[in-house]
């Protein structure tokens, strides 16, 4: 079984680590290049001043070396498509569109590779972007194999615009391989209106039903040509089968002369077969349940619609651009086997989370014990695994690299940590709920961490993070450094004292971890109960099952 979580940028994971044609169901949901930077939501303790937030990606793209570089591989593998995007540049100019189109471009002919004959690829999209992708997409896969532009009703129509109408749809590109390709058609609920005007009828055993027509459209069939209950037409069916049907009571005349009429069941109808307008699966709005704080997070039911439609149970399901992984969600739990792939770790990080809160079960022997972790029953690539990895993380981005840090201690983002300026010593924060014995409460406490990668670490820096530990009033710090920590830090962190627990225990106001050690598992927090922490990202629902099946919860 193949259940992967991959870090990186997902054009060199498609090339180095993704075979041809081993892919069912490709399901992207891209940055739009709408022009605006997203920010992903933590979960914050009440009495706090504002919402934790970082940004978890910008949506800008600008024409530079990486744009020219997609342009003369595609010269190379799809000469045709390096045409089309060549006259786009120089149609549009070389600007962030022509920037974007070109990113997705080479992407896409690699997701073509990787797709089996038989599979489909769903591109979700917005109307800025979408006509040009779609030239984009009848060029790698030809214009006989597109199969939909479907519209999904993503929130309700605004008032604020004045010279538009609303926007309040995406679109959803839907293409095979082949003319081969697995689909299921889905059927939705009847709409009450419809039934109410169709299906006026209700026979002696109180089932409702419509009449239907039995006349031939194609009044060319002269052996369908004959004289039933007195009215000569081109029918259906043959004269036998009307008989049997009349005689089975599905056939009325309702008067002489009229023209006879099929009895169709509403109990025996699946529902109302499910079109390209999508307007049944609820956008997430602020108060849902299912909201786990990222931004452009898609509803469970979306994924899960397309993933039933256009594969099988362990099926193998691809999402390269995963964010909080609501593709690798649904996966899973329909019972696919899935690869996800995202740039940030602290998608990755989310992901990890999500599937270990909604399947727990499989992930730990006692959903309540977080200690007695079984064996992860799914891998993630690409986040360091060693020292060397996690030196060439930092090299390579120290914003990651902080990231993937805290994350090894639960921690969250800190909401005041810019990409530019002054460092303010603090890269995380643990929130944890603490019995108050003079208030005789529960009252909320907060852990600062603190990362360094660099070489040149000191005694000095553990003085630092006990000032902010002190100016910001929290109750316990974390310092983790790249390098090992000095024999002068140690004892410098040990000169903090001791925090006083509700529950009568006593932990290091300062605890120093290396890198290695956290990763080895060497080093752990020593103080660490390890449900503190855990609402660094909104907790997912947990999914339930039944004698091996199953089950909705919640809606879900």
């Amino acid at each position: 079984m193949i259940k992967k979580l991959y870090y990186g940028d997902n054009l060199e994971i498609l090339r180095n680590h993704i075979d041809d044609e081993i892919i069912d169901l490709i399901y992207l949901d891209p940055p739009f290049n709408s022009q605006v930077n997203y920010n992903v939501i933590f979960n914050s303790p009440k009495g706090e001043k504002s919402t934790a937030q970082i940004t978890a990606f910008e949506d800008t793209w600008t024409w530079n070396i990486e744009s020219e570089r997609c342009i003369q591989d595609l010269k190379q593998i799809r000469g045709d498509l390096a045409e089309l995007l060549d006259l786009l540049v120089r149609t549009l100019g070389k600007n962030s569109l022509s920037a974007y189109l070109a990113m997705m471009a080479i992407r896409l002919v690699e997701l073509y590779r990787v797709l089996k004959p038989t599979g489909s690829l769903y591109l979700h999209c917005d109307p800025t972007a979408s006509h040009y992708l779609k030239m984009i997409l009848d060029i790698i896969f030809e214009p006989k194999n597109f199969r939909n532009e479907i519209s999904w009703k993503r929130s309700q129509p605004k008032s604020q615009t004045k010279n538009n109408f609303s926007n309040c749809r995406d679109v959803i590109l839907r293409y095979t391989k082949t003319n081969n390709f697995t689909f299921h058609k889905i059927y939705g609920e009847h709409n009450q209106e419809y039934l109410d005007k169709f299906y006026r009828y209700i026979d002696e055993n109180g089932r409702r039903y419509r009449l239907g027509d039995l006349t031939n459209p194609n009044p060319d069939r002269p052996n369908l040509t004959y004289e039933f209950l007195g009215v000569k037409r081109v029918w259906r069916w043959t004269k036998e089968r009307m008989e049997k049907a009349y005689q089975d009571g599905i056939i009325v005349q309702s008067k002489k002369g009229a023209v006879p009429r099929l009895k169709r069941y509403l109990d025996e109808m699946q529902g109302q077969p499910i079109t390209d307008n999508w307007d049944d699966i609820e956008h997430l709005h602020g108060s849902h349940k299912e909201r786990l704080g990222y931004p452009t997070q898609k509803p469970l039911k979306l994924l899960e619609r397309i993933i039933s439609i256009s594969s099988n149970e362990n099926d193998l399901i691809l999402d390269p651009f995963c964010g909080c992984g609501t593709a690798v969600h649904a996966s899973e739990k329909l019972n696919r086997q899935w690869i996800g792939i995202d740039i940030t770790h602290l998608a990755i990080s989310l992901i990890e989370k999500r599937l270990r809160d909604a399947f727990s079960d499989k992930y730990l022997d006692n959903s309540e014990d977080l200690i007695k972790k079984k064996t992860d029953f799914f891998e993630v690539e690409g986040t360091p695994n060693n020292l060397d990895s996690a030196i060439d993380l930092f090299n390579r981005d120290a914003y990651q690299f902080q990231w993937w840090a805290i994350s090894l201690v639960n921690a969250q983002p800190y909401q005041g940590k810019k990409k530019k300026g002054a460092d303010s010593g603090i890269d995380g924060i643990i929130y944890f709920d603490d019995f108050d014995s003079e208030k005789s409460e529960s009252v909320i406490k907060k852990i600062i961490v603190s990362v360094k990668g660099g070489k040149n670490v000191n005694v000095s820096m553990i003085r630092d993070l006990r000032g902010t530990i002190e100016a910001n009033k929290a109750s316990m710090g974390f310092f983790i450094t790249l390098t090992p920590p000095t024999k002068p830090m140690i004892q410098e962190a040990s000169k903090a004292g001791f925090y006083q627990a509700g529950n009568g225990k006593q932990y290091p106001v300062i605890q120093v971890f290396s890198i290695e050690g956290l990763i080895s598992g060497e080093e752990t927090p020593k103080y660490y109960d390890l449900s503190w922490g855990r609402s660094t990202f909104k907790q997912a629902q947990k999914e339930a099952y039944t004698n091996g099946e199953q089950i909705e919860i919640n809606g879900i």
